[in-house]
């Protein structure tokens, strides 16, 4: 039976982290073209609008509640050093990494570095100072590799990866997991360009098609990933999308997993 799993990357927390960089104008452009192609309300152009003066670019508390309320083990990978749009502090990391772990939610490393492996082990130190985990995964922003990447995760000492967008089995290496993702939000929403150009009944249609697609090609583990930051009444399609997508797998017999538990499963299977 296809199990589910949810995971989280926490690409921003403040709007305002962005001061020096062109995230702020993208996002005002991003926010013109899709309310004027219709993909958008006038009420959600207001509160992105409103959210970027409030300086509130993250929705982890919201989230995180919703999974616990609904009974979903999710997984949310934090980072611990700027990249590609990403410009959060080390400070502010700590505090969500523990904030979430006081809630019995797993967190992983949502890595920047992945070419250089002291730059990767750099992160890996860090994180580990931080969460005092002893065993956690990756998920390298903006799902970036190279044929080394793997390789090095597994020499520095992580537990599982999760970058690979792709339909295909769970696969260990000697000791490294390989969870490859199905589902993400924005390839569901932003099919041909950086704005939202699908709407929610496409978004729908699509995870149904990926779902079935999954279990014909026996897929043990469905890997869904969803970013904090569009669930929010000012992204009201993807925050939709993510209500129906739990309540259909809740109303479908799924069950939830997440990736330490799926590990044990398939350790078990060896």
């Amino acid at each position: 039976m296809l199990k589910i799993i949810i995971s989280h990357d926490v690409d921003h927390i403040h709007a305002w982290e962005h001061t020096h960089d062109l995230m702020i104008p993208k996002y005002l452009a991003r926010n013109i073209m899709e309310i004027i192609s219709g993909k958008i309300t006038m009420k959600e152009f207001y509160l992105r609008h409103r959210n970027l003066i409030k300086n509130k670019w993250n929705n982890i508390e919201e989230l995180l509640n919703f999974d616990l309320q609904n009974s979903v083990p999710s997984t949310f990978f934090i980072a611990v050093s700027k990249g590609l749009g990403l410009n959060y502090s080390l400070k502010e990391s700590e505090l969500w990494i523990k904030k979430i772990l006081t809630k019995k939610i797993d967190i992983g490393l949502h890595g920047i570095a992945f070419k250089n492996i002291q730059d990767i082990q750099s992160e890996w130190i860090k994180f580990k100072k931080i969460s005092k985990l002893n065993e956690f995964g990756m998920r390298i922003h903006y799902l970036r590799y190279n044929n080394h990447t793997l390789d090095n995760l597994e020499a520095i000492g992580f537990t599982y990866d999760s970058t690979l967008y792709k339909i295909q089995k769970p696969r260990k290496k000697v000791k490294l997991w390989e969870f490859p993702l199905q589902i993400m939000d924005i390839c569901l929403f932003e099919k041909k360009n950086r704005w939202q150009d699908q709407t929610l009944q496409q978004a729908k249609d699509e995870t149904k098609r990926i779902i079935d697609q999954s279990i014909r090609k026996e897929i043990r583990y469905l890997n869904i990933l969803s970013h904090d930051r569009y669930f929010t009444e000012s992204y009201k399609s993807w925050k939709t999308w993510y209500i129906w997508m739990i309540d259909y797998f809740k109303n479908n017999s799924f069950e939830f997993i997440n990736y330490r538990n799926a590990i044990r499963e398939l350790e078990g299977s060896y």
